[in-house]
Order: C-alpha cells, then sequence, then structure tokens
C-alpha cells in the first residue's frame, strides 16, 4: 500500500479541512497516511516573515476567511473563525511527537484543529489540551509533563528541521515519494497520484 505523508501545522487553516477530510478519503483509495506535524513558524521566520501571510497580506487574510466559510460549507465541517490568529500549536506538536504509536493520536489531532477552528479555543491553553486529553481517556498531567521535557522540544525542532530540508514552505503540504502537493485543494491530487504510482507495483 502507498503512503502518503500529511504535513501539518494546528495553527494552520487550510490544515483544519484536510485533517478532517483525509482519513476517508485515503481509505477509499487504498492509501496509508503518515500524519506529520511540524512547526511553520520557524520557517516563515526564515523567509523573513514574523506571522502567516494572512496576517501580514490584509487583503490575502480578507479572501482566506471568507473562502473558509465557502469551503466548510461544501465539505459539511463546522466553522468559527479563530478570534486569535495563528494560534500557537507548540504544546500539541510536542505531545505528537512524544505519542506518536499511541492508538488515540488521529482523534487528538483532529479534537485538536475543531478545538482551534470551530471551537474558538485557545489550543496553547494547557487546560483546553488537557481537557482533550481527558476526554480521550489519557493521563493529561503526565502527557503534557512529559511534552515540556527536553527530549520532546527535540524532536520538535527535529521534525521542524526535516519539513524545511524537504522544501516545505506552507500546510497542509502531502508527500507522496518525492513529489509535493501543497495545499488542502490538492488532497485529492495526491491520493490519486499515490495510488497511480503504486499500479505497477500491484500488477506485478
Amino acid at each position: 500500500m502507498m503512503t502518503i505523508q500529511f504535513w501539518f501545522d494546528f495553527g494552520s487553516n487550510y490544515s483544519y479541512l484536510s485533517m478532517l477530510r483525509i482519513a476517508p478519503l485515503a481509505a477509499a483509495a487504498g492509501v496509508q497516511v503518515q500524519l506529520k506535524p511540524f512547526m511553520l513558524g520557524p520557517i516563515f521566520k526564515s523567509f523573513g516573515w514574523d506571522s502567516s501571510p494572512f496576517v501580514l497580506q490584509p487583503l490575502k487574510g480578507r479572501y482566506v476567511w471568507n473562502d473558509m466559510r465557502r469551503q466548510c460549507a461544501k465539505f459539511g465541517l463546522r466553522w468559527q473563525q479563530p478570534s486569535q490568529f495563528p494560534r500557537n500549536g507548540l504544546l500539541a506538536a510536542r505531545i505528537a511527537l512524544q505519542a506518536e504509536a499511541a492508538p488515540w493520536l488521529p482523534a487528538f489531532y483532529e479534537r485538536v484543529m475543531l478545538a482551534n477552528f470551530a471551537d474558538d479555543l485557545d489550543i496553547s491553553d494547557e487546560a483546553v489540551i488537557g481537557a482533550i486529553l481527558a476526554d480521550l481517556g489519557v493521563d493529561s498531567a503526565r502527557t503534557i509533563a512529559e511534552a515540556k521535557s527536553d527530549s520532546a522540544k527535540a524532536s520538535l525542532r527535529a521534525r521542524t528541521e526535516e519539513a524545511a530540508a524537504l522544501g516545505i514552505f506552507g500546510a497542509p503540504m502531502f508527500l507522496v515519494g518525492e513529489e509535493m502537493f501543497w495545499g488542502n485543494d490538492r488532497l485529492e491530487d495526491a491520493l490519486a497520484y499515490a495510488q497511480q504510482v503504486s499500479a505497477p507495483a500491484a500488477l506485478g
């Protein structure tokens, strides 16, 4: 089965759309998904940006929020424009990297995204993240404490450096082998390409 890498930032609004859509689409396509949280902030800083381009360019920002409303209506997803943007997904990303093999992790990804973009909750707040973990049956105090460890910090730095080395410049980004697909509107294209490149192996 071909694997697609889904690189995302918890503060990325278009990553929200993809996170809520990718599992059933990938299952229908027979494609395995590897979820790769990282931090866009350091990558933006390497471009000389101190925030999201949607903040730095007001015209683009106004367009994006209208587009998000339309896209969420199109896909039947809940939507509430965040009162703060972009929100810091550092804690959630560290938790994700500390628990990469945990069975509850995909649900955690979706819950954090929904908290940010459907419920307008501050995902940098330990109480918000702790409530999500507890609702999933996870020891929230221990998990959050582990996310503050030096190893968790180093893991996230390494993941973000890996993203930069791959040439990732935004989120969501989908990688199929060395092929790169940027944006929620390229999710279906990425899945179709994954099917295409895996077909010869399947026939052999």
